[in-house]
């Protein structure tokens, strides 16, 4: 080999070396976990690679790391779905087994892609592909850190989010009996907990640890992915004949827009963190703290007024730590979103008419496309892992169908309404019928009570401030384009105008578009569910929003690019540059909620660790030895009676930390997910029952009825029914295996 071959390879091999050797460091006894998650995810990524080769064929990179996605997808939805019909077990030997299976059906399809020519590792690119492994390393070793320093499943919904995991975990069929509700299933999306544990599983780890490093995981996902398709968006407008300092140009803005979507905040962050706090200071005035939560917690809150409403977005779930369905289906979301853009450079590149194809095979490959088949696979699993992404992720790709046939066809009115309806109806038939086995068994009666039109609106300059940047730059761009284009006379018809748009331009106007319609609906109109009364735009604000965020991330990072390089105007450019350093100001809300959640966290030697549950040593010190007594002693699903409590709160903790059902849990969330009031309250009469009856003979009959296994009586216990409890009634009903005689917590196994 040649002395600057070698010299490149080990400049190539010194940062993989050091961030290894950093993440040893940093997650001291973690590590080994967190090296068998990354991998486990390179492992299956290459494992899928001939099909993602297939889907992302017109990537430079082939799609190399959205392969980690599909994989997971791809055996985690089959292991699920062949467990929710019954066909096999939910075990570790399962999850392997059909993994192994689609392996081996990966390299059949690598044969015979070998066979017919085409190569799908992209050996001409590997350096980039090596810039993508080290920088989701990197952003996954950060955040996992970062972790480290608050690991508790203990505040906001954590106790159901780790319960949920603990529940299946132990659970051999799906969906597992409801923690909350031992009469029952879960009946919620529990799609984003289940592939927590399908990896957990697959790996051999403890759930204790992977609930903290799936979450930090998606986190390094939803920096790469970004990253690699603006990086493709920006090589495509580029094209392939560019030179000097514009070659970093698709790196530079590819980790800008990993930023936006994965550690920006908003101009929330600058307005009430710094630029009020620095006029506070000229002025003489008392200096307002700031609370990063309030970045999502301000439309209705400040000034405080009857409609509170929610508009979380990514960072802020990642440094809070909760594991729900909308942060999961972040990965999912970001590759439908990179397969509708292969699909669109697919259709650009391949002219399909009437006019140059029989009809048959005319409408064989218009209904056969596999971005579009993956697509609908995809839009189905989002009614089990957040059905808001499916409702609204179909009605994107709808859109971009649609306008995409609008050039297909050459503006032919009669096909291109013919086409788009084929392809709608195809993909939402494939998305029902793939997801038949959740949505058979999901009642969401009492979850959707239809829509209604808002009855409250949101100020304008609040809006201003949450969405007002990427939205200005959204629209700078939208009209810069149609003033470049429409001077061209030609132009002046609409297909004409939308074939004269370069690709990545037309992708990131239909996410900028997208993105600004999803902020918008909540203004008109929400949907009626349980928290209408005080709360009632809440969740409608709170799902699309979130969405919005994620597409404004690369839509506004691109707009950036295309106004500052692409563009002539001087004024527009100047507009850029502010736009551009308010974004870089908006990551200020990175540094300030990670120092206010986890710490110093510049001190390694204040990390605690990845143990979920570590918590309970000192939160819960009264109620540990037995909730570990129960985790080491009980293997099957068997019924443990706690006493109930509200919701957010600290009630539930065993069925929380054990994943064992009890009779029932948080009101709300059971309110929320049964809708039988008059049955919750009715459990509850009982549970209270139980624990302070003095007639033994309902007691028994409860039991029998609610088939329990064991009685917990601890710090929740004694604290909600004092001295009402019943301790010699309860330790009558069978026999007392586990007893902390400093605590007088102890655990009776009935007869």
């Amino acid at each position: 080999m040649k002395p600057d071959k070698i010299k490149k390879l080990i400049m190539m091999i010194i940062p993989a070396a050091v961030l290894v050797a950093l993440s040893a460091d940093l997650l001291q006894g973690d590590v080994w976990t967190f090296w068998t998650w990354y991998l486990l995810a390179l492992v299956l990524g290459v494992a899928v690679m001939p099909l993602t080769g297939r889907l992302f064929r017109r990537f430079d990179d082939k799609g190399w790391i959205f392969s980690k996605v599909i994989a997971i997808a791809i055996t985690g939805f089959l292991t699920w779905f062949l467990v929710t019909v019954k066909i096999l077990k939910f075990t570790a030997v399962t999850c392997v087994a059909v993994t192994v299976i689609c392996t081996v059906l990966s390299i059949l399809l690598y044969r015979k892609e070998q066979k017919d020519g085409f190569e799908c590792i992209p050996f001409a690119h590997l350096n980039l592909i090596y810039a993508e492994e080290l920088l989701f390393f990197a952003f996954f070793l950060m955040w996992t850190y970062f972790a480290g320093f608050h690991p508790a499943a203990y505040g906001t919904e954590k106790f159901m989010d780790y319960g949920f995991m603990e529940a299946m975990m132990r659970s051999k069929t799906l969906p597992a009996t409801d923690l909350w509700y031992s009469e029952g299933k879960i009946n919620y999306y529990y799609g984003g907990q289940y592939f927590a544990v399908f990896l957990t599983k697959l790996s051999g780890t403890k759930v204790e640890l992977t609930y903290n490093l799936m979450r930090t995981f998606v986190a390094g996902l939803a920096f790469i992915l970004p990253f690699s398709l603006v990086h493709q968006m920006v090589k495509d407008r580029l094209g392939r004949n560019i030179s000097g300092w514009k070659k970093k140009l698709p790196s530079v803005t590819g980790f800008l827009a990993g930023i936006a979507v994965s550690v920006a905040g908003n101009m929330h962050y600058v307005v009430y963190a710094c630029v009020i706090p620095w006029i506070q200071k000229l002025k003489g005035e008392e200096v307002s703290s700031y609370w990063f939560p309030d970045a999502t917690r301000y439309i209705g809150f400040n000034p405080d007024v009857a409609d509170k409403t929610i508009h979380e977005f990514p960072c802020y779930s990642f440094v809070l730590g909760d594991l729900h369905a909308h942060v999961v289906d972040i990965m999912f979301v970001l590759l439908i979103l990179a397969l509708l853009y292969a699909w669109m450079k697919k259709v650009r590149t391949t002219k399909i008419t009437l006019e140059n194809t029989e009809k048959k095979e005319f409408w064989r490959r218009q209904l056969l496309m596999p971005q579009l088949l993956a697509a609908a696979a995809l839009l189905g699993m989002f009614h089990w892992t957040n059905y808001w992404d499916f409702v609204i992720y179909y009605t994107v790709t709808c859109g971009v169908i649609l306008i995409m046939n609008i050039i297909g066809q050459e503006g032919k009115v009669k096909w291109i309404l013919a086409v788009t309806a084929a392809q709608a109806a195809e993909i939402l038939i494939l998305a029902t019928l793939i997801i038949l086995p959740f949505t058979m068994q999901f009642d969401s009666s009492n979850m959707v009570q239809g829509i209604a039109l808002a009855q409250h609106h949101s100020l304008p300059h609040q809006l201003l401030v949450l969405w007002g940047l990427p939205t200005i730059l959204t629209v700078l761009f939208i009209i810069s384009l149609l003033v470049e284009k429409l001077k061209v006379a030609e132009n002046r018809s609409l297909y004409r105008l939308l074939k004269s748009v370069t690709l990545p331009d037309f992708f990131a106007v239909v996410m900028g578009l997208c993105a600004i319609g999803l902020v918008l609906i909540p203004e008109l109109v929400y949907v009626r569910d349980i928290y209408e009364n005080g709360n009632a735009r809440a969740n409608t604000m709170f799902k699309l929003t979130y969405q919005a965020y994620i597409m404004f991330g690369m839509t506004m990072i691109y707009a950036i690019f295309r106004l500052l390089i692409i563009g002539k105007n001087k004024i527009l450019k100047a507009l850029a540059v502010i736009g551009l350093i308010l974004f870089v100001w908006t990551c200020g809300y990175f540094g300030n909620s990670v120092h206010a959640w986890f710490g110093e966290v510049w001190k390694p030697s204040e990390y605690k660790g990845l143990n979920a549950t570590a918590f309970l040593e000192t939160d819960f010190s009264e109620d540990v030895g037995g909730i570990k007594w129960l985790k080491e002693n009980v293997k099957d699903v068997e019924v443990v009676l706690e006493a109930n409590g509200d919701s957010y709160s600290e009630y539930e903790r065993v069925s929380a930390m054990t994943g064992l059902p009890t009779i029932m849990g948080w009101y709300v969330h059971e309110w929320l997910w049964r809708g039988d009031l008059a049955d919750i309250n009715a459990k509850i009469a009982d549970v209270e029952n139980i624990y302070t009856s003095t007639d033994e003979a309902h007691v028994k009959s409860l039991l029998e009825e609610y088939d329990i296994s064991y009685i917990f009586v601890g710090s929740c216990e004694r604290k909600k029914y004092g001295a009402q409890l019943n301790n010699d009634m309860l330790k009558s009903m069978g026999e007392v295996v586990y007893q902390d005689d400093e605590w007088q917590t102890y655990i009776v196994k009935v007869k």
